[in-house]
């Protein structure tokens, strides 16, 4: 009798936030809430890009994301964060220099 061993092919890579990448973007994410700036958010990982999203209310689109694009690493850098109209607010090879854009003003949603 001969069985059948089916071979899976490997999974496909997927681009997502590592441990030590989460941790800022969480005490980014902490800060807001406190500040009443986010009540919830979001994880998406994908074969391009991870996205961490930031929501002012439950139902919104997201209010600013942080996105993780390892493709623009050497060029432009592979962090960014966008704003409720998808413009850039920040982009850098250094996620904690790109976060310090919370820092440096206070952000208000105009609708």
């Amino acid at each position: 009798m001969t069985e059948h061993l089916s071979r899976k092919s490997p999974p496909d890579p997927v681009v997502a936030f590592q441990k030590s990448e989460l941790q800022p973007i969480l005490d980014v994410y902490g800060r807001l809430v406190i500040a009443g700036e986010a009540r919830d958010y979001a994880i998406g990982v994908g074969p391009d890009i991870a996205t961490f999203a930031i929501f002012r209310r439950y139902a919104d689109s997201p209010t600013w994301r942080i996105e993780k694009e390892p493709a623009l690493a050497s060029r432009q850098g592979q962090y960014a964060v966008y704003g409720l109209g998808g413009q850039v607010l920040r982009r850098g090879r250094d996620l904690k220099q790109v976060l310090r854009v919370f820092d440096s003003r206070k952000f208000t949603v105009v609708r």
